[in-house]
């Protein structure tokens, strides 16, 4: 088994969870052709490609459609 230590500075929030979705993706994708790859001890879990708090709050819908003012 091989060990890597990645660190990571001057990055943003933003940045860190882009490189951390990177690496469960690629994890994922080479589990099929041999490597197990876990990150901080944990075993990876497919990312999710959905932003919690994210989605579009959708209210009651009506069978007419509303009139669009330009």
């Amino acid at each position: 088994m091989k060990k890597f230590t990645i660190e990571v500075s001057h990055a943003s929030g933003p940045q860190l969870q882009t490189i951390a979705a990177e690496l469960k993706i690629m994890s994922n994708g080479w589990t099929k052709f041999g490597p197990r790859i876990m990150i901080n001890g944990d075993k990876l879990q497919a990312p999710s490609l959905r932003i919690p708090g994210s989605g579009r709050k959708r209210g009651p819908r009506s069978g007419k459609p509303q009139a669009r003012h330009i």
